[in-house]
């Protein structure tokens, strides 16, 4: 039998991966899903992917949104940076999607400071057929 936690740890998966496959879709650049629940106590996982200019920042980060409350997920609890696009936040609580604007994410490097976590499989077929 499969524990509450483990169960909630799926399904906050299967959120992460959704909005990793939505900010794909709108060519997102180096999609990434890292597990960071066990160094970091406030959320279980962190979506980070990037867009070339502003537009294509609020835009997969509108999409980010619906994929994820069509996967049957929650509402953002706060979404920040949607005034400058060039970093925005999407926290949901259990996981957080940052969609940077690229010399942004060049600038804070959040995959050199979580190195250490694993990285959660997330790429569509379509994706992995492209080698992503």
């Amino acid at each position: 039998m499969t524990s509450q936690r483990a169960s909630d740890l799926e399904e906050v998966k299967s959120w992460a991966v959704a909005a990793a496959r939505a900010a794909d879709d709108k060519l997102g650049q180096d999609t990434l899903v890292l597990e960071v629940g066990s160094v970091l106590a406030i959320t279980d996982a962190f979506v980070i992917t990037s867009g070339a200019n502003s537009r294509q920042v609020r835009t997969i980060a509108d999409e980010i949104e619906a994929a994820v409350k069509k996967a049957g997920g929650p509402a953002p609890l706060r979404v920040e940076g949607l005034s400058d696009l060039q970093w925005v936040l999407l926290d949901y609580g259990d996981f957080v999607a940052h969609v940077f604007l690229d010399e942004a994410r060049d600038f804070y490097q959040l995959e050199r400071l979580w190195g250490d976590a694993p990285q959660v499989p997330w790429a569509a077929p379509a994706a992995a057929a492209r080698g992503e």
